[in-house]
């Protein structure tokens, strides 16, 4: 399964996401993560982690090999802790942008192809993107694209004049909101797009994500990462009854107590705010 998570206005959190996606995906799935993002990758920086392997070398590898070995993009992914494996972005947007150009999906890229293999989910990190990016051929060629969007009335106002293109761009758009605002099944109804979960503010969590943590959390026990387990369930369950005639997808399970797995989650994870009333 190929995953593009984008955002199509400012910078909502689209890394981060990707990155709690990766570390708390279901079942028996081997997640890699990839950054995409034109403008420059985050988390070698954040992680202070050596620059290759990473996109450039992947870009590199595909250019000479043509991208068909099944297991060139795990060639070139470097672990986070605790385990997650990860193909870093350049810092700088001039080499992102090169090596996306090389690594436009089709049938032989390196991303498609290992998600393609059993057991693999790929998550692609594309940053903010528009018809003109060069990570735009992974949203059209991606199994599913989340559009990450905070609920408020001047981001969505953005997010609606765009969001009938980005609707031609894939054929399964889902949203996943960011902080309070708007309630989720109102914003789903409004804009006519399944809303695959909303991510809380959680400093502690984000920070475990981003390298900071002390080393007594993990993305498991913060509110982002049960947050990120309920919208990779959802994703996969929206994923697989698309594909699948409406069918209930497998059972997953994950270790987080009491959360329920349904298609197109429209429920919120957490209360949500609007004009100051609790909704």
């Amino acid at each position: 399964m190929l995953i593009a998570v984008c955002s199509l206005k400012g910078s909502p959190g689209v890394t981060t996401l990707a990155t709690a996606l990766g570390a708390r995906w279901p079942g028996q799935e081997n997640p890699i993560v990839v950054e995409a993002d034109p403008a420059g990758g985050d988390l070698m920086a954040r992680f202070r982690l050596p620059e290759s392997p990473g996109l450039v070398s992947l870009a590199a590898a595909a250019r000479g090999r043509g991208g068909s070995d099944p297991n060139l993009l795990a060639q070139h992914t470097q672990l986070l802790p605790g385990g997650l494996r990860v193909v870093l972005g350049p810092v700088g947007a001039e080499q992102a942008r090169a090596a996306l150009s090389v690594l436009a999906p089709g049938a032989s890229s390196p991303m498609r192809r290992a998600a393609d293999q059993a057991g693999t989910t790929v998550i692609v990190d594309c940053g903010r993107v528009d018809p003109d990016s060069p990570a735009f051929p992974i949203i059209r060629g991606a199994d599913a694209m989340l559009l990450v969007a905070r609920p408020h009335d001047d981001e969505l106002a953005h997010v609606a004049l765009k969001l009938q293109a980005a609707q031609r761009w894939s054929a399964k758009p889902c949203f996943v909101l960011v902080g309070d605002g708007y309630p989720t099944a109102e914003v789903a109804q409004v804009m006519g797009i399944p809303v695959m979960g909303r991510v809380p503010r959680d400093d502690k969590g984000a920070a475990v994500l981003c390298g900071q943590g002390n080393g007594r959390h993990s993305p498991a026990k913060s509110a982002l990462g049960r947050a990120a387990a309920k919208i990779a369930l959802n994703t996969f369950a929206h994923w697989h009854a698309t594909n699948n005639g409406g069918t209930r997808a497998p059972h997953l399970r994950l270790a987080v107590p009491g959360e329920p797995i349904s298609g197109a989650a429209l429920q919120p994870l957490g209360p949500q705010t609007r004009n100051g009333a609790t909704s």
